[in-house]
């Protein structure tokens, strides 16, 4: 346990060398990866979305490929794709991009739903299906994709199903003035990432997510997240709440947070702090809140602080 602990906060440390000043959300990112489960990124542009994901992918030893998302980017370019040669008289498969271990998707929203419902699959699955031909990824595999939700004219916004595919959806967030001027003492490095060296690979990575899953869970926490659930679903203010995929998620979140505090059992404070950041892109607000002008955060706070949370015994 402790040495899991020490390689994750190795990573985070590696990543902060090219990100300054957001230790909480890079310990939400590690803790998504630790799941198993993809992120969502929705910012500004030049909130260093991209230096990141890169800045994670070389801290963790991973293949990693980056796609610009426009409205031309087509699904075998994710995909892949076969090409007939004539020499051999076979078709051959090309590989796409998401042929790999990590996949930053840039700006995931300026592109087509077409194209867009070809990361359905590999994303659930970790697979791809090319003229019936079932190909696997690379293990493990993680997607982080961005978007900026303030220049939506002319996107495509992501559907609920694809949404509730993504684990976690964060926000990076302006700096302060003192991390800014941080910022401004290391802008004359042409590279940011130059000098983030791998602190694990691949390999040892699938080792520490399978670990993660093994975190104990009692049952009271698991009715604790039954009873978010419910409470998203019932609330005034949603349309629609927490689907099972999103309980699943919760669970996962919750198990490798306890991890990363070096704990081999899940206590109701994990799933308090990892619960926004599931829950808040897979709820869906109705007219009345849209009308009274509630935030989604509000209704989140709201379920949080209307569930009881369960009392577990300590031995003494």
């Amino acid at each position: 346990m402790a040495d899991r602990l020490h390689t994750a906060q190795l990573v985070i440390n590696e990543v902060e060398k090219a990100v300054v000043g957001k230790r909480d959300i890079l310990t939400k990112i590690m803790t998504a990866i630790l799941a198993g489960g993809h992120i969502l990124i929705e910012d500004i542009p030049g909130t260093g979305k991209t230096t990141m994901a890169l800045a994670f992918s070389k801290a963790m030893g991973l293949e990693a490929r980056r796609v610009q998302f426009t409205p031309d980017v087509l699904p075998s370019d994710l995909t892949g794709f076969t090409v007939y040669q004539k020499e051999t008289g076979q078709f051959v498969y090309q590989p796409g991009a998401v042929m790999c271990n990590l996949l930053l998707a840039d700006e995931i929203n300026r592109t087509s739903p077409k194209t867009q419902s070809a990361l359905l699959e590999v994303m659930e699955e970790r697979q791809v299906t090319v003229d019936g031909v079932t190909r696997r990824t690379g293990e493990p595999f993680i997607v982080i994709a961005t978007e900026n939700p303030a220049g939506s004219a002319g996107t495509q916004l992501l559907p609920e199903s694809q949404l509730d595919r993504f684990m976690i959806c964060v926000s990076m967030g302006y700096p302060t003035v003192e991390e800014e001027m941080e910022i401004l003492r290391r802008s004359q490095d042409e590279d940011r990432t130059a000098g983030i060296y791998p602190v694990l690979d691949a390999a040892a990575l699938q080792e520490m997510i399978r670990e993660a899953r093994e975190i104990y869970m009692h049952d009271r926490i698991c009715r604790y997240i039954a009873e978010l659930a419910r409470a998203s679903r019932e609330n005034t203010w949603t349309e629609l709440g927490l689907s099972p995929r999103g309980t699943v998620a919760l669970t996962a979140m919750a198990k490798a947070c306890a991890c990363l505090k070096g704990r081999e059992y899940v206590v109701p404070s994990d799933v308090e702090e990892v619960f926004p950041c599931v829950a808040a892109h897979r709820i869906i607000l109705n007219m009345k809140a849209k009308v009274g002008h509630v935030k989604v955060e509000e209704v989140v706070r709201q379920i949080l602080e209307s569930t009881e949370k369960p009392a577990l015994k300590t031995r003494r």
